[in-house]
C-alpha cells in the first residue's frame, strides 16, 4: 500500500486568520518537534502517516494545538465524530459515568449499556432486534463472519462459502482482512481460505461492472454453489472511493441471499449514523435490509465502541459466556455514545448531512472537472472522494494526493492521508454538525491546494 511520512522539518507557511482556520507558526510547529520526535522514537512506523499536528483540543468541527493554530476538520477523526468533537452533552455524560466512579464492567450489566443497546435496536430495522457491543469495527466484521458461518452450518455442513467485494475494507485483523478485497492487505497471510470468494464491486470506475450476472459468474467460475454460501458482506459504500452500489444491484443481492439462505451483511462502520444523509447507508438501497449490520466509528462519539446488530436467531447462536469481549459495553464509552446519538437525533444531523451533501457533491464534481488529474469523483451525503490519477489514465497518483493533503494542512484544513487504491483518493468527510459556510470554506482550500500541487508537479 502507498504511504508517506510527513516531514518534521518546519516550513514557513502563509499565515491564515479566518473564522474557521488559524495558522500563525511554521509547520510543523518548531516547539512541537520534541513531542513528535519522542513519539516517532517509541511508536511503530505505521503510526506516522498523518499530518504532524499535535492535537491539544477539539470541539465541534475544529482541532487546535497548544500554539494557537486551529484547523477546520474534514477528517472527523477518520469518520468517527459525526456529532462533532467534544460536544458538551457528550462531555457531561463522560463526567457523570467517571464521577460515580465506574470505568469498567466487563460483561456485568450496567444502566449505560442497557440504554445504548436499547437505542441502537430502536433505530435499527425492526427485524434486527438484538445487539452485541464491541470495541472496533474490525471486531464487528470478524463477528459477523463467525456468525454467518455458524448459521450456515445449522443448515448444512457444507454451507461455509463467504462472498466479499473487490477493494473492500473491513478492518486490520486477520479475519477482517481475509474477508476484505484488497490484495495488498492480505500479502502477509500465507494461507488463503479458498471458500472466501471476491467478486468485483459494481460501479468501480477503474473496472466498471454493474451487472449482477457478474456476481453469479464469478461464483460459478470459482466452483462455488450458491447453496454453499453462508453470507455476503459489503461496505454500504466503499470507503476507498465513497461509491455506492447501483440500487438494482443491491436489491438483486438481497433477493439472491434470501433465495439461497445466505446472510446479507452490510458493513455500516463508515456509513452509519447519518453520514450518507440517511440514518443507515443501506436505506439508499430501498428494500435491501441486512440480516447483520456492523457499526463502528459514527456510533461511538469518539470513544472505542462498535456494535453488531442482527436478528435474534443469528446473534443468539452462542450461549452465555461463549461470545464476549473484554471491554464490551464499557460504561464510559456507552454513556458518550448514547449522548452522541441523542445529539444526532435532536439536531437532525442526518437531515443536515442530506442537505449539505448536495452542496458537497456538486462542489466536489465542479472541482474535479477542472483537473485532468482528478479521474473520478464520487460520494453521498457528507462523504466524498476525489480520485487523483496520472492524467489520461486511471493509475492512482499518490504523490500528488499526498501533496494536496500536506498543502491543506498548511492552510488550516485537516484531512487524513490519502486512501484507496494506490493511495490516490482524497476523502472529504467533515462532522455532520458543520455549517454551509464552513463546508464551502474547506472546499475552497482543497481547490486551491490541488491547483498548487498540480502546478508544482
Amino acid at each position: 500500500m502507498a504511504g508517506n511520512t510527513f516531514s518534521l522539518v518546519p516550513v514557513d507557511v502563509p499565515r491564515v486568520d479566518t473564522p474557521f482556520r488559524k495558522i500563525n507558526t511554521p509547520l510543523p510547529v518548531p516547539a512541537s518537534l520534541p513531542v513528535l520526535e519522542r513519539i516517532r522514537k517509541v511508536e511503530c512506523r505505521s503510526m506516522q502517516g498523518q499530518p504532524p499536528v499535535i492535537w491539544h483540543k477539539a470541539q465541534g468541527v475544529q482541532v487546535e494545538d497548544r500554539w494557537g493554530n486551529m484547523w477546520l476538520d474534514f477528517s472527523s477523526g477518520v469518520l468517527v465524530t459525526n456529532a462533532g468533537h467534544g460536544r458538551t452533552k457528550m462531555l457531561e455524560a463522560l463526567r457523570h459515568a467517571a464521577d460515580k466512579p465506574l470505568l469498567h464492567n466487563y460483561c456485568f450489566p450496567t444502566e449505560e449499556r442497557a440504554s445504548l443497546a436499547e437505542k441502537i435496536v430502536e433505530l435499527a430495522p425492526d427485524s434486527l432486534n438484538k445487539v452485541f457491543l464491541l470495541t472496533t469495527g474490525a471486531e464487528t466484521t470478524e463477528c459477523a463472519f463467525k456468525l454467518a458461518r455458524t448459521y450456515g452450518q445449522t443448515i448444512s455442513s457444507s454451507k461455509t462459502a463467504f462472498v466479499t467485494f473487490g477493494n473492500s475494507f473491513h478492518g486490520r485483523t486477520m479475519g477482517s482482512q481475509s474477508i476484505g478485497g484488497i490484495p495488498a492487505l492480505k500479502s502477509w497471510i500465507p494461507w488463503r481460505d479458498p471458500s472466501i470468494v471476491v467478486v468485483p464491486f459494481p460501479g468501480d470506475f477503474r473496472h466498471p461492472s454493474e451487472s449482477f450476472d457478474v456476481f453469479e459468474k464469478v461464483l460459478s467460475d470459482s466452483g462455488v454453489s450458491p447453496s454453499d454460501v453462508c453470507g455476503v458482506i459489503s461496505e454500504t459504500y466503499q470507503g476507498q472511493g465513497a461509491n455506492l452500489m447501483p440500487v438494482d444491484y443491491a436489491k438483486r443481492l438481497r433477493q439472491w441471499c434470501t433465495a439461497n439462505q445466505a446472510l446479507l451483511i452490510w458493513d455500516e462502520v463508515q456509513a452509519g449514523f447519518g453520514r450518507t444523509g440517511t440514518m443507515w447507508g443501506f436505506e439508499h438501497y430501498e428494500n435491501a435490509v441486512p440480516d447483520i449490520m456492523c457499526l463502528g466509528k459514527g456510533v461511538s462519539g469518539g470513544m472505542p465502541l462498535s456494535a453488531v446488530v442482527a436478528r435474534e436467531e443469528i446473534v443468539d447462536l452462542y450461549g452465555p459466556g461463549e461470545m464476549t469481549s473484554t471491554h464490551t459495553g464499557n460504561p464510559v464509552c456507552c454513556a458518550v455514545a448514547l449522548a452522541s446519538i441523542e445529539i444526532i437525533l435532536e439536531e437532525n444531523l442526518v437531515g443536515r448531512a442530506r442537505t449539505l451533501g448536495k452542496i458537497l457533491q456538486a462542489e466536489a464534481r465542479r472541482i474535479g472537472d477542472q483537473f485532468d488529474e482528478v479521474g473520478h469523483v464520487n460520494g453521498v451525503g457528507l462523504v466524498s472522494a476525489l480520485q487523483l490519477v496520472e492524467p489520461g489514465t486511471t493509475n492512482p497518483n499518490h504523490p500528488l494526493a499526498h501533496r494536496v493533503v500536506e498543502l491543506c494542512y498548511q492552510r488550516g484544513l485537516l484531512m487524513f492521508a490519502p486512501v484507496g487504491v494506490g493511495g490516490g483518493a482524497l476523502k472529504i468527510n467533515p462532522p455532520l454538525c458543520i455549517h454551509e459556510d464552513q463546508l464551502r470554506d474547506g472546499l475552497s482550500v482543497i481547490e486551491g491546494a490541488i491547483k498548487e500541487a498540480v502546478a508544482e508537479s
